[in-house]
């Protein structure tokens, strides 16, 4: 599985792919030049179970950690995946 990221000026997505099928997808909006919100996350039914949010909300605070981004985490579903993980709490925004 890869995960992609996609920037459209003021918005922007990762993409969860996995045998040219989309797996996920995980949209965000910017918040000035600095933090970011996670605000949607869906899976397709098909992969349900395999960690495909997960595995992108890892990516997102990712690319937060290399770029000195913060994360401001709207969407329940990432909200709740920096609840359980303390370690990702230094980019939340």
């Amino acid at each position: 599985m890869t995960i992609e990221r996609m920037n459209n000026g003021h918005k922007g997505f990762f993409r969860a792919m996995e045998n040219e099928l989309q797996a996920g997808l995980m949209t965000y909006t910017w918040v000035g030049n600095e933090k970011f919100i996670i605000d949607h996350t869906e899976v397709d039914p098909g992969f349900s179970g395999q960690g495909v949010g997960k595995k992108m909300v890892m990516e997102a605070v990712e690319f937060a950690r290399a770029n000195n981004l913060k994360i401001i985490p709207l969407c329940p579903f990432a909200k709740s995946v920096f609840d359980k993980e303390q370690a990702l709490h230094d980019v939340l925004g």
